[in-house]
C-alpha cells in the first residue's frame, strides 16, 4: 500500500494544491459578492451557475480530455479556472461573475475527471478502495483547510484571489510532472433518468432533495454567517465545522446504515439534519453554538447522498452500478444547481434565516417521502447489500473507485461473516 500511496503521491498532491484553491475561492466569492452589494438572490444565482458549469463539465469534458489527453487536458483545464479566478478582479459585475462561475465549474469538473481516472487506473484492483479512502480524506481535508486561508487578507482585497489562483496553478505542476502513464477515458454510459428512479425512487429523491440542500449550503453559508452580523473569519470557521462535521460523522452514521433499511436509515439522517438546521436558527451568531450547530448539521447532511448511492447499489445488478451511479450524480447535480437560486431568493426576502428553513423544508421533505415508501412496500435488494462509503460529489470519474471501495468491503464483510 505504501508503494501504491508513493507512486501516486503527485496525483494526490495536485488534488490537495487544486482544492485549497477551489475551497478559497468559492468562500471568497460570496463574501466579496456580499462585500460589493450583490444582493442574496444573486450570490444564490451564482452558485447555481457553478454547479450549472459543473453539471454541463460532467456531460461534455470527457470527450475533450480523450481527444487531448490527460496531461495536456489538465493544462487546458488549469488555464481556463485560473483565467476565471482572476477574471472576477478585471470586473466586478454580477452578470460577468455569473459566466465565469459556469466555466470554472465546467474547469474543476474536468479537472476532477483527470486525477480521478488517473487514480482509479493505477491504484490496482485490491487497493482501489482504500485509494478511495485516501482521496476523500484529501478531498474533504483541503476544504476545511482552505476555509482558513481567508484569515490572511480581507475579502476586500485582490491578494486572496491571487493566491487562489497561485494554488491551481501549482496544482497543474506535481500532475504534469507525473510518470504514470495516462488512461485511457472510458466511454461513459448511463442508466436512463427514468430506468434510475424505477431501480430505487427514494435513492433518486434523496440524490435531488440532498442536491438542492447542499448546493445551497456551499454557495450560501458563508454568507448566511455574515448575514447574522458575524465576521469573515467566523464564515470561515463555520465553513470547516460542517466540513470536519462531515469528515466524522459520515463512517458512524454509514455503519448504521448498512444495518437497518436503507430507506429509514435515510428518514432519520433527514430527521437529524432538519434537527440541526433548526439549531442554527436558534444560536443565531453565538460564536461556538455556531460552530457547534454546523458541526453537526455537516455530521448528518453530507451522509445523506453516500446513503442514497448505497441505497441505489443495493438495488442494481453488478454490471449496472457505475451506469446508475453515473445517473444519479446528475440528478444530485441538477438539485445543486437549483438548490441556491431557490435559497438566495428566499433570503433576499425573508432574511438570512431562511437558509437554515430552505435546509429544514428539504430534509423534511426527504424523511416524509422515504417513510411513505416503507410503509409502501419492503426493500427488495437485487443481489448482495452495499456497504456505505464516505464520499463527495466530485465526477464519474470517481465513480470506478467507489464501485471498487464498496466491492471490497462487501466481500470483506463477507469473509468476516463466514
Amino acid at each position: 500500500m505504501v508503494s501504491v500511496v508513493a507512486r501516486i503521491l503527485a496525483l494526490l498532491s495536485g488534488t490537495v494544491l487544486l482544492l485549497l484553491g477551489v475551497g478559497l475561492l468559492n468562500t471568497l466569492l460570496v463574501l466579496r459578492g456580499a462585500y460589493e452589494g450583490f444582493s442574496d438572490d444573486t450570490l444564490g444565482l451564482m452558485g447555481s451557475s457553478y454547479f450549472a458549469g459543473f453539471l454541463v463539465g460532467t456531460l461534455a469534458v470527457p470527450h475533450l480530455i480523450r481527444r487531448m489527453g490527460h496531461i495536456r487536458a489538465f493544462a487546458f483545464f488549469t488555464a481556463a479556472l485560473t483565467a476565471a479566478v482572476l477574471g472576477h478582479l478585471m470586473r466586478i459585475d454580477a452578470t460577468v461573475w455569473i459566466v465565469l462561475r459556469v466555466v470554472a465549474g465546467a474547469a474543476i469538473v474536468g479537472l476532477y475527471i483527470v486525477i480521478e481516472s488517473w487514480l482509479s487506473s493505477h491504484a490496482g484492483d485490491q487497493l482501489r478502495g482504500r485509494v478511495f479512502a485516501i482521496y476523500m480524506v484529501c478531498n474533504l481535508g483541503a476544504l476545511a483547510a482552505a476555509q482558513q486561508l481567508l484569515a490572511i487578507d480581507a475579502p476586500s482585497g485582490y491578494l486572496l484571489f491571487v493566491i487562489a489562483a497561485a494554488l491551481v496553478c501549482v496544482a497543474a505542476m506535481p500532475v504534469s510532472a507525473t510518470r504514470l502513464a495516462p488512461p485511457e477515458v472510458p466511454a461513459e454510459g448511463r442508466m436512463s433518468l427514468r430506468g434510475c428512479y424505477r431501480k430505487a425512487p427514494v435513492a433518486v429523491v434523496a440524490g435531488v432533495l440532498s442536491g438542492l440542500a447542499m448546493g445551497a449550503f456551499w454557495s450560501l453559508g458563508a454568507v448566511y454567517v455574515r448575514r447574522l452580523g458575524a465576521g469573515e473569519t467566523v464564515a470561515a470557521d463555520f465553513m470547516t465545522a460542517a466540513i470536519l462535521g462531515g469528515v466524522a460523522l459520515q463512517w458512524p452514521i454509514g455503519h448504521f446504515s448498512d444495518g437497518s433499511d436503507r430507506r429509514r436509515a435515510l428518514v432519520l439522517v433527514a430527521l437529524l439534519t432538519t434537527a440541526a438546521a433548526a439549531a442554527m436558527l436558534l444560536v443565531g451568531a453565538g460564536y461556538w453554538p455556531l460552530l457547534a450547530a454546523a458541526f453537526a448539521f455537516g455530521g448528518v447532511a453530507f451522509s445523506l447522498y453516500p446513503i442514497a448511492v448505497a441505497h441505489l447499489i443495493d438495488h442494481l445488478r453488478t454490471e449496472e452500478i457505475l451506469s446508475g451511479n453515473a445517473t444519479l450524480l446528475l440528478f444530485h447535480g441538477g438539485g445543486a444547481a437549483v438548490g441556491p437560486m431557490i435559497a438566495g431568493a428566499l433570503m433576499a426576502h425573508l432574511g438570512p434565516m431562511a437558509l437554515p428553513l430552505h435546509f429544514m423544508v428539504m430534509t423534511l421533505l426527504l424523511a416524509g417521502i422515504a417513510f411513505w415508501h416503507t410503509r409502501r412496500r419492503d426493500d427488495v435488494i437485487v443481489d448482495e447489500p452495499a456497504v456505505f462509503v464516505p464520499m463527495v460529489r466530485t465526477s464519474q470519474g470517481a465513480l470506478d473507485m467507489m464501485a471498487s471501495a464498496e466491492q471490497a468491503a462487501g466481500a470483506t464483510t463477507e469473509t468476516h461473516t463466514n
